[in-house]
């Protein structure tokens, strides 16, 4: 690629994450870049209250150590049978230290034990784009369905096994990327990101 391409750097290290905003943000003339791809290795605590106070920590953060225009998410399922749980703490929602996904997934369907079905939810994803001069901007995307108490599906990560679509009759994990890439809550916020995005860019 052409290193008078526009440069982009993803703020993020979950792999998942990463290839459906690779797969979204794809343009021939635009660099994708990875915090690995520079040698950065920031540890930024997301402690935020809200998802997009959480996205804007993170992305100013690596926008002001790479001088680079830098993406970020902060997703996260929320349940109506929970009150809006797992919310912001959906990657943190377990009593297990280092808990796994699987480890989340067994312990939001213990809380789910005993509701009555269907477990309504639906996923939320806030993106911020942020420039090393301060310039902040956030786009936002939601999909609905409802959990299940069962897995179903290999593709995706965290809670789309137990995320089903009643409309498709499938899960998020039993989507492909394409599929996924059209309905998901982080497909509809990078979307939303783009026009954003090019503007950043140009200005």
């Amino acid at each position: 690629m052409g290193s008078n391409m526009p440069k982009i750097l993803i703020a993020t290290g979950n792999k998942g994450k990463l290839l459906e905003i690779q797969a979204l943000l794809s343009d021939p003339g635009l660099t994708l870049l990875l915090p690995a791809d520079l040698g950065l290795y920031l540890n930024v605590e997301e402690s935020g209250s809200t998802y997009e106070t959480n996205a804007a920590i993170k992305a100013m953060a690596f926008a002001c150590a790479s001088g680079l225009l830098t993406l970020a998410d902060d997703s996260g399922l929320e349940v109506d049978a929970l009150g809006g749980l797992p919310g912001v703490r959906s990657a943190r929602f377990s009593p297990l230290p280092h808990a796994s996904d699987a480890d989340r997934r067994r312990y939001l369907l213990e809380r789910l034990g005993g509701l009555p079905r269907p477990w309504a939810a639906h996923f939320h994803c806030t993106v911020a784009l942020a420039r090393p001069d301060g310039r902040l901007r956030f786009a936002t995307g939601e999909c609905h369905g409802e959990i299940i108490p069962e897995e179903r599906g290999q593709n995706g990560f965290g809670y789309d096994p137990i995320f089903f679509f009643p409309e498709l009759e499938r899960t998020m994990a039993e989507l492909n990327m394409d599929e996924k890439n059209q309905i998901s809550h982080r497909a509809r916020a990078v979307k939303a990101a783009r026009p954003i995005l090019h503007e950043l860019l140009d200005g």
